[in-house]
């Protein structure tokens, strides 16, 4: 009898121990919705609309995302070489695009059709708490020389699960700006 009582609290620790590894890593699968009335964003980012497509396994996390900009305001060529590879078309910045972070830490590179053609991107993600850390840096050369761009990203689950918030900077010579995007899911 005592055999049995012993076999169940640990099967039962072993159970309340995968849960909360589960729960600590977190899965941000899904297709979020940008919820602009909650979201704080750079006015430089005119987002109308954005849409993420996220599947997560346990070895990597690959983020599809579509945006819908508000046109420029008329005169606004966008700063440095007109707005071209720099928050327009990449990642979180603008346009369509899809990356896969490996989940072990380890940077990799991947390549992306740019306006200057393909470019190098750097991608590296880390759990840490429940929460996932992106980061992202390419360089190429544009009309104005050498860019680099680089963008950090922490994401963060409501306990339900059904809001994400991300926490974004990046950083290009145009300068720093933040964003704080929120999430729900569909």
């Amino acid at each position: 009898m005592k055999r049995n009582i012993l076999f169940a609290a640990a099967l039962a620790l072993s159970l309340m121990a995968v849960g909360v590894y589960a729960q600590e890593k977190g899965n941000f699968s899904g297709h979020w919705d940008l919820d602009t009335s909650k979201s704080k964003l750079d006015e430089r980012a005119r987002v109308q609309s954005m849409t993420l497509d996220v599947t997560q396994t346990a070895a990597d996390i690959k983020v599809e995302s579509k945006t819908t900009r508000a046109p420029r305001p008329e005169g606004d060529a966008g700063g440095n070489g007109g707005g071209r590879g720099m928050g327009r078309g990449r990642g979180f910045g603008g346009g369509d695009s899809a990356m896969t972070y490996s989940l072990d830490g380890k940077e990799t590179t991947i390549q992306q059709d740019g306006p200057m053609g393909q470019v190098p991107v750097t991608l590296k993600a880390k759990v840490d708490g429940g929460k996932l850390h992106l980061s992202s840096s390419r360089t190429f050369n544009g009309p104005n020389g050498e860019v680099s761009v680089s963008t950090k990203e922490t994401w963060t689950l409501s306990d339900d699960g059904k809001t994400l918030t991300i926490e974004r900077e990046q950083s290009s010579p145009r300068g720093t700006n933040s964003s704080t995007m929120v999430f729900t899911k569909k």
